[in-house]
């Protein structure tokens, strides 16, 4: 029966979305309780199966030979499907409210749940054909959500969205064939499938499908050179933006990254070679790109996507330190940067749906008019940061624990970049705290007469974030130790 349950929490939100413009719902309240009703049933699915996991896998189809549509439970995969199951019921939770207003809501929720299944069908991908069909539906499953407002600019994103997308697709796909080629297996085996016998003297070749897979996958987590397509997203509803830039999209990327890296080509193989150092240099370039491009944008849904564009490759810079304690680190900052990442976006998107401000300069004052909100933002800035007490802090200590124990000369650079990205993200970050807070003695609070909280479906989800945050930062041996015992099976 179990097996059977990974099958159905795949599909069982995809249906769901698909009922929506089918089912005659007496009114927007009544369509509201039954798109919270599915996912809500949805996550308890998943909990329960991730609590009973099931020892064989479920091959739904099979093509040919070790070709298949085939599912699992692993650690990886529970750790990832476990994190898409609480964040998507509270995201839907303050969607009802910021899509209120809205035109196609039944449009948009029949996508939004269809990601749900699709995520979730990554999460529990068994071999590299599975992850990479259901990582491409992604893509089309998405791209109708940033052209939802069908807006000149949401459209023009939405094309550098799927270019992007498609060139990475390319990338991914000759590292599949490469792997089911000179592999063992499809399936994710940790240490990896590779057979070096096969593999003969093209060692070089493995090396070079290496960096052009890995950048592939991550063309998905914005990083450089492949970074514009994130920010420009931002003109997506805020519910959208959050979604992409907390689970379904970037961190399936760095969740794609951390499979073919540990579980396909193996570490024992890339370490300490030049692609090593190529996908490492391209992290730690992207880092401190990411950060300096948030420090100079004026924009603020903008901002936090070039902010989601730096600690992307924080999770990639674990996954190309290809160590244990790096792998550790990643997960870690997948995991953490969700929670703060959302909880930021979750903010700005009440903001610009309580007084139609978009721009950094704007906030001038609101602290006061919206304190809920915007001490929940300093919380979450502060995560960001890595302030000790939260979240942030944590991931970042383990990353760059890593980082010198790994002993690699350019690792001690991505230290480096991790302390300029500290410093720079408390500058862009405190800059909006500031304005918000304090905005001068002159300043006329007059003319933010309307500005105000908004109410319990938006409120109630920063809440859960906020109180996550700290539980993480304050009690994280738990999740650390479910990280280390995920590594621990791995062969390095």
């Amino acid at each position: 029966m179990n097996k059977i349950l990974m099958l159905i929490v795949v599909l069982f939100p995809i249906f769901s979305g698909v009922l929506i413009p089918m089912l005659p719902f007496r009114g927007r309240r009544a369509m509201c309780i039954f798109i919270e009703g599915c996912a809500l049933a949805e996550s308890a699915l998943v909990f329960f199966l991730l609590q009973n996991p099931p020892a064989e896998t479920l091959t739904v189809f099979r093509f040919t030979g070790n070709l298949s549509i085939t599912f699992r439970v692993d650690g990886m995969g529970a750790l990832f499907a476990g994190m898409a199951s609480f964040l998507w019921p509270l995201a839907l939770l303050y969607s009802f409210e910021y899509m209120k207003h809205e035109h196609s809501e039944k449009s948009f929720f029949l996508f939004y749940l269809i990601t749900y299944g699709i995520t979730l069908g990554i999460a529990l991908a068994e071999n590299i054909l599975t992850m990479y069909f259901f990582f491409e539906m992604l893509s089309m499953a998405t791209l109708p959500l940033i052209m939802h407002t069908r807006t000149r600019e949401a459209f023009l994103a939405s094309r550098s969205y799927l270019y992007y997308m498609l060139g990475g697709a390319a990338f991914a796909f000759i590292g599949m064939i490469f792997i089911l080629t000179y592999g063992t297996t499809s399936s994710f085996v940790p240490g990896g499938v590779l057979d070096t016998v096969k593999i003969g003297d093209k060692g070089n070749l493995l090396l070079l499908v290496y960096v052009l897979c890995f950048c592939g996958f991550s063309v998905k987590t914005a990083v450089f050179p492949f970074s514009s397509w994130l920010p420009k997203a931002g003109v997506a509803p805020t519910p959208v933006t959050a979604l992409l830039h907390a689970v379904a999209v970037v961190n399936t990327g760095a969740f794609a990254a951390m499979r073919v890296t540990y579980y396909s080509f193996g570490t024992d193989l890339l370490r300490g070679t030049w692609a090593q150092n190529v996908v490492m240099a391209l992290v730690v370039i992207t880092i401190v790109y990411g950060c300096s491009r948030a420090l100079k944008e004026t924009h603020l849904k903008r901002r936090l996507a070039w902010s989601t564009v730096s600690n992307l490759s924080y999770i990639l810079f674990g996954v190309v330190i290809m160590t244990p304690l790096g792998l550790v680190g990643g997960m870690s900052h997948m995991l953490f940067h969700s929670f703060m990442k959302i909880c930021s976006f979750f903010c700005a998107g009440a903001v610009i749906y309580k007084t139609g401000r978009n721009y950094v300069y704007e906030l001038d004052g609101l602290g006061r008019k919206m304190p809920k909100v915007f001490v929940t933002f300093t919380v979450s800035s502060l995560a960001l940061m890595g302030v000790p007490g939260l979240c942030g802090f944590v991931s970042k200590w383990n990353l760059c624990r890593a980082a010198v124990d790994s002993e690699n000369p350019l690792a001690y650079a991505g230290v480096a970049a991790l302390m300029v990205s500290a410093l720079l993200t408390a500058i862009y970050m405190l800059t909006m705290m500031i304005r918000a807070f304090f905005p001068g003695r002159d300043f006329d609070y007059g003319k933010l007469s309307e500005a105000k909280d908004p109410n319990w479906l938006m409120l109630l989800p920063l809440a859960v974030f906020v109180a996550v945050m700290f539980c993480f930062g304050l009690r994280s041996g738990p999740v650390i130790r479910f990280l280390q015992e995920i590594t621990g099976v791995v062969r390095f």
